[in-house]
């Protein structure tokens, strides 16, 4: 990959997107190479946290347009990793004014490039809606004047990737599975290590007007094939036993029920995997030094960065994930209702957050799990996101991390942990954690709060409130003992002084 120059090292860079999957990648090249950098996010406090010292995060939102140029001044090439597909609502009337309001502030700024990840199709077909839409996002900006680099590529094969959640899940959960039609569909899967060096070096090539690249690995497979090949790597064997007709519709509830991707994300990648999306314009090969690796290698490369602690960025993390980011301006909230518990053990700080900071997941809820796992399937049916985003790591947190359907707020380790729901709920809600230590150890303090909007959300709340006492009362019990545990077991690795 080449290095930047001193004088290019010097040039303001913005990136946008860096919340997301692709995003995240790239934010952490850029910065191993020295690069100047500004980053555009919705909600900075989520982002400070993971970028470097010398990185700068700033306010803005592409559907605000006020706040656009005060970030774009100054910058010489602007990243567009920009899309709705995790929204609700009218995703393309979103991604339309917001490429507008792009364009027009980079022009005004006086920015000389923008690189733009879109999708690959076939401008002659019917395409789908979320495919039709990342094209439209390119013309859009093209047509400000300023020289775009538009990237359209299949899907991407890395860790932590939708793509590839899917099609793990599937092969995992499903060693015989009925497959509708688009499971033949040809792809040109592309990994994320050779995605991002095209992103890279596009900082670099000469670019007199605006340039259309199609990008994709080195192989052009069926979901099927790749499904297969994802097999082989993990010794296993998968069966297919193909169906004449299976709906975007029912599929994404199928998808629903087997992977991590609930049905508002599943139906608008089915409705974009039924097409082809393969590399028809080879221009790319012989534009950049970049060599794409095959499906194989690039499903390999995944499992074994998947074998690391955990994948370096997912798609679930990325605050657009829980749907379009809900705005309550204009909402008139009632008292705010809350349920306050708490209790002391017999240990200092730092042992009694562990159970805390270890909570959802795979570790659970400590209380009543199936309960949770029922308000997930709940909130899966009202087109909400379920339970099954996990979080990347069973023990570590950083403020905007996804814990199953929360979103870490706050974090400071050993004494607080607020959780913001992402759920579908009538209202607002947060669940809090606080250890103070005392002369008696630590207590635990558990608070869960909900902001009501009108009748229905008071009614809501008084409906769950049996429940409270089950679940909110066991879960700090079972967090105090899970405390304790901890507390005994490491008094009892420490060697004793004999006298």
């Amino acid at each position: 990959m080449p290095e930047l120059s001193a004088a290019d090292a010097s040039e303001l860079i913005l990136l946008t997107g860096a919340t997301g999957y692709v995003g995240g990648r790239l934010l952490q090249v850029l910065e191993s190479r020295g690069t100047r950098l500004r980053c555009l996010a919705r909600r900075p406090e989520v982002l400070r946290e993971r970028v470097s010292e010398t990185t700068e995060v700033v306010y803005g939102d592409v559907l605000e347009p006020e706040t656009l140029l005060p970030a774009l001044t100054g910058v010489k090439v602007a990243y567009y990793l920009i899309h709705s597909m995790g929204e609700s609502g009218s995703f393309e009337e979103n991604d339309r004014r917001a490429a507008e309001h792009f364009a027009r502030a980079a022009r005004e700024a006086g920015v000389e490039r923008i690189i733009y990840l879109g999708g690959l199709g076939d401008e002659a077909e019917s395409l789908s809606p979320h495919l039709r839409s990342r094209q439209e996002v390119g013309r859009i900006l093209r047509s400000s004047g300023v020289p775009v680099i538009e990237f359209r590529a299949s899907i991407v094969i890395g860790s932590g990737s939708l793509s590839f959640e899917m099609i793990r899940s599937l092969v995992e959960r499903l060693p015989v599975m009925v497959t509708p039609k688009w499971v033949m569909r040809a792809a040109q899967p592309i990994a994320i290590e050779d995605l991002i060096a095209y992103l890279t070096e596009a900082l670099e090539i000469p670019l007199p007007e605006s340039r259309t690249f199609e990008i994709g690995g080195a192989d052009q497979v069926s979901y099927a094939e790749i499904m297969r090949v994802y097999a082989r790597c993990r010794g296993m064997r998968v069966r297919m036993i193909p169906v004449p007709v299976l709906t975007p519709y029912l599929s994404s509830l199928w998808l629903g029920l087997v992977t991590p991707l609930y049905a508002r994300i599943g139906r608008k990648l089915i409705e974009s995997i039924v097409h082809s999306t393969v590399v028809q314009d080879e221009r790319a090969r012989d534009t950049f030094s970049v060599e794409p690796m095959g499906i194989e290698s690039a499903i390999q490369r995944a499992l074994n960065n998947e074998e690391r602690e955990f994948a370096e960025t997912r798609w679930s993390d990325a605050v657009s994930s829980s749907g379009q980011v809900r705005s309550w301006s204009g909402v008139r909230f009632g008292n705010r209702l809350v349920d306050a518990r708490s209790t002391t053990v017999a240990c200092p700080p730092e042992i009694a957050f562990q159970p805390i900071q270890r909570i959802g997941g795979q570790t659970g809820w400590y209380a009543c799990n199936w309960l949770w796992h029922l308000r997930g399937w709940m909130d899966l049916l009202v087109g909400g996101i379920g339970v099954r985003r996990g979080r990347a790591h069973p023990e570590r947190l950083r403020v905007g991390d996804t814990i199953d359907f929360w979103r870490v707020e706050a974090f400071e380790p050993n004494r607080r942990l607020r959780l913001a729901a992402e759920m579908k709920l009538p209202g607002r809600a947060w669940l809090e954690f606080e250890v103070k230590e005392d002369a008696q150890g630590s207590t635990i303090s558990q608070t869960a709060m909900f902001d009501p909007v009108g009748l229905w959300g008071r009614l809501y709340w008084y409906a769950v409130c049996p429940l409270h006492y089950f679940v909110f009362a066991g879960m700090l019990k079972n967090i105090a003992r899970a405390a304790e545990r901890m507390q005994a077991a490491e008094s009892s690795s420490k060697p004793s002084l004999s006298r």
